[in-house]
């Protein structure tokens, strides 16, 4: 595979690095922190969410230094001590992360990843992690309604053209192969992760011949084992049909070749594709497939479905590549803790007028708890990192908002959803392959509840505190308004 990488230890926000400059002064680099990166609500309003992004931040970290450019760059700022400068030149991540694996599902307010390291290192790692979980998060999620909507028939992701800018396409790419798109149109993101690239002609290849028929015919010609002709360029009743049909007979059916496909980009699909496969089927061309693109999202997707469009196929771009419906993720990276000198950890809290801005605090673990009867997932339950949950025995569950709302959960499994991936500054986690990770995105959606898969007024799958995590939580917010 094609080798992308690249020193982005400069791809940071400019006050991670009077942040930092700031702690090397006041003499706190080696306090250790912990940071938490989780995010607000799902996009679109739906049910859940899906991790993705977590390999190019492991490769980020253990790339992590400053080259003699970055150091001369940062110099002509004036703001930077030498000290602070020279310190830069021996930079590494020593620290330690957990993480949720890609592919699975996730929720509002868990730690999609954990972060232990000194404050400078901690805090400086926090923009580049950010900007790859908020897309990468947001176009897995994205797909994964697309796919769903599909029933089944192929998705593929067309977007690179729509796409704002080249990592947006490529990592955009990757990450619509693990919500569930079958192919892509973007030939480096194959080169690059193996996600299938496929691809046929556009609207200009039918024009640069002097007649449609040729232009099919041609193409069958030098691609019969990959025919998929574009019938909307002039007429698709009157003649993109009937020539395709023409050259599919005359190329493709001599060689005993059967398979085939027509794309349609434009007009009422629903009506035009009832049409084309009522044809098609006259003329024997049963094995023949339709593919349709032109702005699908899994609301128009569904909509055909419901209709009862002949589609084997979609084709998805701009809508997908842009997440265009609700194009923020709004994951955020937030101080839990800090260790004091004896090593035990100190939970901090960030307190807002806004209440679903206030966080909860400490160094944490999540665990998912499923049906051992149904293995579906019932909750996640978020506790203090010293915390066991014990599946053999009933567990009393609460809403953290709505103390009064309890459940005894029986007959359960409680899994963690962290993995530990850098150990003193180490990877300690081997990376699953895409195909791994695609697979793993899968099982993961099929084991929810339909109610928490619909794309309309979703159930509200609950994410608990641990009655020892919500009790410091108060207790701190209790403490905040006395000192006010």
């Amino acid at each position: 595979m094609k080798n992308l990488k690249r020193n982005l230890t400069m791809l940071t926000d400019f006050y991670e690095l009077t942040m930092t400059n700031g702690y090397f002064l006041s003499g706190m680099k080696d306090k250790i922190v912990y940071f938490d990166v989780f995010f607000r609500s799902n996009p679109d309003h739906g049910g859940f969410a899906i991790a993705a992004g977590l390999e190019q931040i492991v490769e980020y970290i253990n790339d992590l230094c400053f080259d003699d450019d970055d150091i001369a760059y940062l110099r002509t700022k004036g703001c930077f001590s030498e000290e602070f400068l020279d310190y830069l030149r021996a930079f590494r991540f020593t620290g330690d992360v957990w993480a949720i694996p890609e592919g699975t599902v996730v929720f509002p307010g868990e730690p999609l990843m954990t972060v232990r390291a000194p404050v400078m290192e901690a805090q400086f790692i926090e923009t580049y992690v950010l900007m790859m979980i908020n897309h990468q998060c947001l176009i897995a999620t994205k797909a994964a309604r697309i796919v769903r909507a599909a029933k089944g028939r192929t998705v593929s992701e067309f977007g690179s053209r729509r796409a704002q800018g080249a990592d947006a396409a490529i990592l955009g790419a990757r990450a619509a192969y693990i919500g569930g798109c079958h192919s892509t149109a973007c030939a480096i993101a194959d080169e690059v992760y193996g996600v299938p690239a496929g691809g046929t002609m556009a609207h200009a290849w039918v024009q640069m011949f002097d007649t449609e028929y040729e232009a099919f015919r041609t193409y069958c010609e030098i691609y019969p084992e990959n025919a998929t002709l574009l019938i909307d360029t002039y007429n698709v009743m009157e003649s993109g049909l009937p020539n395709a049909i023409r050259a599919f007979k005359e190329v493709l059916l001599p060689k005993g070749i059967t398979k085939c496909a027509v794309r349609l980009d434009s007009g009422d699909v629903t009506y035009l594709t009832k049409k084309i496969r009522k044809k098609l089927d006259e003329e024997g061309l049963t094995d023949c497939k339709i593919v349709v693109s032109n702005s699908l999202d899994e609301y128009i997707i569904r909509e055909l479905i419901r209709q009862g469009a002949e589609v084997d196929g979609f084709g998805v771009g701009e809508r997908l590549i842009t997440a265009k419906s609700d194009p923020v993720f709004g994951g955020v990276y937030k101080l839990c803790a800090m260790e004091r000198e004896d090593g035990t950890v100190q939970p901090k809290i960030k307190i807002s007028e806004n209440v679903g801005k206030i966080t909860t605090p400490h160094f944490k673990k999540i665990y998912r708890l499923r049906g051992r009867d149904t293995g579906k997932a019932e909750a996640d339950l978020i506790c203090v990192y010293d915390e066991t949950v014990d599946d053999t025995r009933p567990i009393e569950l609460f809403d953290p908002e709505h103390t009064w709302k309890r459940k005894i959960l029986e007959n359960f499994t409680a899994t963690e959803l962290q993995v530990q991936v850098f150990k003193n500054g180490k990877q300690v986690y081997a990376l699953p392959t895409l195909e791994e990770i695609r697979r793993h995105c899968a099982e993961e959606i099929e084991g929810m509840w339909e109610e928490v898969r619909r794309f309309t007024n979703p159930h509200n799958y609950y994410v608990d505190l641990s009655e020892k995590l919500w009790q410091i939580k108060h207790d701190m917010i209790a403490e905040h308004r006395k000192i006010k």
